[in-house]
C-alpha cells in the first residue's frame, strides 16, 4: 500500500446490512479529511452468502483492495467470517467479531453434521497474532435497544475505537445514510457499541442428535410482507401464507430449527427460539406473535 495509506475489511453474511456499514465507514472517513477508496463482492450473496468489503484510506490512496496480512481492523458481523478472513489483519491489527453465527443455508439441509463443522466461538484464536480481539454480541444490543436491525451500528461503535477520527464523523454518517426514519436508534445503537463489554462467548452447540425440538417459531407481523419466501424454503413445511397474504404456522411441531426461514427471511420477521433457549426463558414451545 502507499505509505501513510491503511486498510480495513468488512466481512459478513448477506442482509446484516454490510455494504451499508460500508459506506458509512467510507463517508466517515472522507468526512474527516482522507482520501477513501472502497469495494464491495456480494453478487448472489443476497440472504445467506458471504458478503465483504475493502476499505483503504490516507493521503493518497490508488486502489480499494487491501493486501493481505495488511488491514488494521477486521470487522466481522459472524463468527465464521471472522474466521475466514483474519489472514487479512496485520500483526498488531484489530478484530471485532459478531458472535453470531449464521450457518449457511445450503449446509441446514444436512442436519445431522452442519453443527459438528460450524468454527466453534474461541477468544483466543487469533492469539497467536497478537491481535486486539473484541468478541461482541451485537445482535442483543441492538435487541435490547429495541431494533435487531441496528446491529450493523453496534459493530460500527466497536469498529470506531480502532480508527483514530472524531465521533462527529461517525455520527454524520449515520444519520445521512441509515434509512429514513431510523437515524435515532442507529445513533444509540453505534453509541452502545461504543461502550458494549465483552460478549461472553457461548457454551458449545449441543449434538444435533439431541437437538430436535421442539422449537418456537415466533413472526412478527408489522414487519412481514408476506412474500412468502420462508413457506418456500421450510423444508418441514411449517410455515405458509394465507390467501389474506399473512404468513401462519401450520406445523409447528415439525420445526428442527434449520433456521432457513430466519436466515432468509428480507424483513427479520422470523425468530427461531432453540429448545435451551425456551427453557432459559420459560416460554411456550410453540408461539406465533401477533402484530
Amino acid at each position: 500500500m502507499p505509505e501513510g495509506s491503511r486498510g480495513l475489511l468488512l466481512a459478513g453474511v448477506g442482509g446484516q446490512g454490510v455494504i451499508l456499514a460500508s459506506m458509512i465507514v467510507a463517508d466517515a472517513l472522507m468526512r474527516a479529511g482522507h482520501d477513501v477508496k472502497q469495494s464491495e463482492v456480494h453478487g448472489m450473496a443476497q440472504r445467506g452468502g458471504s458478503v465483504f468489503s475493502h476499505i483503504r484510506w490516507g493521503e493518497r490512496v490508488d486502489s480499494p483492495l487491501v493486501p493481505l496480512g495488511s488491514a488494521e481492523v477486521l470487522a466481522a458481523f459472524e463468527w465464521a467470517e471472522a474466521v475466514r478472513w483474519v489472514e487479512y489483519v496485520r500483526d498488531g491489527g484489530a478484530v471485532v467479531a459478531d458472535i453470531r453465527t449464521i450457518v449457511p443455508p445450503g449446509a441446514c439441509t444436512d442436519r445431522r453434521s452442519w453443527l459438528r463443522r460450524y468454527p466453534g466461538i474461541d477468544g483466543e484464536l487469533f492469539d497467536s497474532r497478537h491481535l486486539k480481539t473484541r468478541l461482541i454480541d451485537a445482535t442483543a444490543t441492538a435487541t435490547d435497544l429495541g431494533n435487531v436491525r441496528a446491529a450493523n451500528s453496534v459493530i460500527l461503535g466497536t469498529v470506531a475505537a480502532f480508527i483514530d477520527i472524531d465521533d462527529v464523523h461517525w455520527e454524520a454518517a449515520i444519520a445521512d445514510l441509515v434509512p429514513a426514519g431510523t437515524e435515532k436508534i442507529n445513533l444509540a445503537a453505534f453509541r452502545a457499541g461504543r461502550q458494549v463489554a465483552e460478549a461472553r462467548v457461548p457454551d458449545a452447540a449441543q449434538d444435533p442428535d439431541g437437538f430436535s425440538g421442539p422449537h418456537e417459531i415466533e413472526i412478527r407481523h408489522d414487519w412481514c410482507k408476506g412474500c412468502d419466501i420462508c413457506s418456500r424454503v421450510c423444508p418441514e413445511y411449517c410455515l405458509a401464507v394465507d390467501v389474506d397474504g399473512k404468513l401462519t404456522i401450520v406445523d409447528p411441531e415439525a420445526c428442527t430449527g434449520c433456521r432457513l426461514c430466519e436466515i432468509l427471511c428480507p424483513d427479520f420477521a422470523i425468530d427461531i427460539h432453540a429448545p435451551r433457549e425456551l427453557a432459559v426463558v420459560g416460554t411456550n414451545t410453540t408461539n406465533e406473535s401477533s402484530a
